[in-house]
């Protein structure tokens, strides 16, 4: 079984109790196909950034559920038929994201890198090949400016034998 969530816009005209009869035979459609419901997380009455279905409005439901991809199919199958849904989207969760409810979050396989953390490795390497690139250059007998990108463009160039734009002369 996998985990998913599933966001449903319904008709402001409905009733709270009419939204809550649909999102609860959502949850019987799981049951019956062997999945478990999860939590309801009742958005309520959203604008929209613009007109859907010419409503300007709608009410937001998020479902959690863990079921197999045919049990979704049924409910997405459901909620397209529905006539008070303005619009829906299943979408399936990954592992790690489902796992965060039972374990806190706090897991050594949900732990979270900044994007300071992230960017480190990729920006150190850069740095390195550009400093390699300026020091190829230098060792060529170009001056080198410090600049990488006047760096690569002269070891690009080639001494000029390759003409203005770059390409290899044809070879007969």
């Amino acid at each position: 079984m996998r985990p998913y969530e599933v966001m449903v816009i319904f008709d402001v005209d409905l009733e709270e109790g009419d939204i809550r009869q649909r999102v609860d035979r959502v949850h019987e459609l799981v049951r019956a196909r062997g999945g478990t419901p999860g939590s309801v997380s009742h958005w309520g009455r959203r604008t929209f950034a613009y007109e859907i279905k010419h409503r300007l409005e709608g009410y937001y439901v998020v479902l959690e559920a863990t079921a197999e991809p045919a049990a979704m199919a049924e409910i997405d199958r459901y909620l397209a038929l529905e006539d008070a849904v303005i619009r829906h989207k299943v979408m399936r969760q990954p592992d790690n994201v489902a796992g965060r409810a039972s374990s806190g979050g706090r897991g050594p396989s949900s732990r979270r890198v900044s994007p300071s953390e992230s960017s480190r490795p990729a920006r150190a390497g850069a740095s390195a090949s550009a400093s390699a690139s300026a020091g190829a250059g230098a060792k060529s007998g170009e001056e080198s400016s410090g600049d990488p990108i006047a760096a690569e463009a002269a070891e690009n160039s080639g001494g000029g034998s390759t003409g203005s734009s770059g390409e290899e002369p044809p070879t007969s």
